[in-house]
């Protein structure tokens, strides 16, 4: 199914978002499409929307089981508005929100699916789930000068940390809630805008009305920014991604300053949701 913009999707839609989860992939360039669909696919969400300019092409096996919508995120549509008009039109749907060359991954979600994942995060009475964007990066930039290799990628297997976020209202910081930072946007950090540092993003949320989601992947609901419940530990996930990689050699002020992105901390990706348990970049809470 296609439809030729936002609007025209938004008016004649209402079965699409009836039921979740649903998966909103935004397209910024050419880079891994079909390969960022096809594992969207694999985790069993309920519909992949994904929103990209017609000038892009889809494998045929891919476009034949989702649902595009005709947009250019990088020029003209603004990514919180679609978000926050699809929020208004599908209370109570679970969303997941990422761009190409972003792949979502959470505990078990080899024998587990993403539904099932959030009905356990549902009883445990949590309308969101943080997820930290782990950067993916080639470990051979001769070989490949984007810095993506899906058969080469690397990630950092050190490096993270937490700070408390602040309370603009108050001197102590904002009940369970920290900003996260590591990976190539910490190590490269000079390059980096301060209000782009941070890995820290809520791609998993259930739509409610009013709910609004900001540039910075948070809500206007403080609970949703929340890591965990009051109670004990739930379950984070990780979206690995290539975009801070693909920016950093596209940038001609980091370009050329940059030979690899490989130090003594990379370590081939694995491809599996144990290897980011085992690293703490991800948390399963009380679901075993």
């Amino acid at each position: 199914m296609r439809y030729a913009g936002v609007s025209e999707f938004l008016s004649q839609s209402s079965g699409t978002l009836a039921k979740g989860p649903i998966s909103l992939v935004f397209v910024e360039d050419d880079v891994e499409i079909d390969t960022t669909l096809r594992h969207n696919l694999q985790l069993g969400f309920k519909a992949v929307i994904v929103f990209m300019t017609p000038e892009f092409t889809l494998a045929e096996d891919v476009e034949d089981r989702l649902i595009r919508v005709d947009a250019n995120i990088v020029r003209d549509e603004n990514r919180e508005a679609i978000i926050n008009a699809m929020i208004a039109k599908a209370p109570g749907v679970w969303f997941y929100t990422c761009y190409n060359a972003e792949y979502l991954f959470f505990p078990f979600c080899e024998t587990r699916t993403i539904g099932e994942l959030l009905a356990f995060h549902t009883e445990e009475r949590r309308d969101a789930m943080l997820c930290y964007a782990i950067d993916l990066y080639a470990g051979d930039l001769d070989r490949h000068p984007t810095a993506v290799s899906i058969e080469d990628a690397y990630i950092d297997r050190s490096g993270y940390y937490a700070l408390g976020r602040p309370d603009p209202t108050t001197t102590h910081p904002k009940d369970r809630q920290l900003d996260f930072f590591g990976g190539l946007r910490w190590r490269y950090e000079e390059h980096v805008p301060p209000e782009r540092r941070k890995i820290d993003r809520i791609a998993l949320f259930c739509a409610k009305p009013g709910l609004k989601i900001r540039a910075d992947h948070t809500f206007n609901d403080e609970e949703y920014n929340t890591y965990a419940c009051p109670w004990h530990n739930n379950l984070t996930a990780a979206v690995l991604t290539f975009r801070t990689a693909k920016a950093l050699k596209r940038n001609p002020g980091s370009a050329f300053e940059i030979e690899t992105f490989r130090w003594h901390n990379s370590v081939p990706f694995e491809w599996h949701s144990r290897q980011l348990l085992d690293l703490g970049l991800m948390e399963s809470g009380q679901w075993f």
